[in-house]
């Protein structure tokens, strides 16, 4: 099972979070949060900042980034795509937001989420975070890689 980090950054004074358009690769075309694959001998934290930096030109120290969540994503059709992925929340950094190779950054109201746009798990997860709470949960999506089949809590 691959690991991953995501990270959600959160202007709370102006009630709203930046997601990236995928642009390539897994989730194509999907709003999601900043994240990917750590790279041999990375931290959680060292993966969250380098792949925050690549996606979406933002800097972030460690002390600012707070584990939100624990997913473990499963695909019964296609188990290659099988991950662990590692939330963490985001309300200080340096640097604007500028469009990568991979994403495009744009800013929604937390209350006016692209849920149509986002993978069918989110709104399992996300509020939970928005909120405060550190959901820790499996989620196993139907055959058609496309549903939510099932979400289990974890411990």
């Amino acid at each position: 099972m691959l690991t991953n980090v995501l990270v959600l950054p959160l202007d709370r004074p102006q009630h709203r979070i930046l997601l990236g358009l995928k642009k390539t690769g897994f989730g194509a075309g999907k709003y999601v949060g900043f994240g990917g694959k750590l790279e041999p001998g990375e931290t959680l934290v060292m993966a969250a900042i380098r792949e925050l930096l690549e996606e979406s030109r933002l800097m972030a120290k460690p002390h600012n980034l707070w584990y939100a969540a624990r997913l473990e994503f499963v695909f019964p059709a296609s188990p290659d795509w099988n991950r662990l992925a590692h939330v963490f929340r985001l309300e200080f950094w340096d640097g604007e937001p500028e469009e990568s190779s991979e994403v495009c950054p744009k800013w929604f109201g937390l209350d006016a989420l692209p849920l149509d746009q986002m993978w069918a798990d989110v709104p399992y997860w996300l509020p939970q975070v928005l909120q405060g709470v550190r959901p820790v949960l499996r989620i196993t999506y139907n055959q058609d890689n496309q549903t939510v089949g099932l979400v289990e809590a974890l411990e």
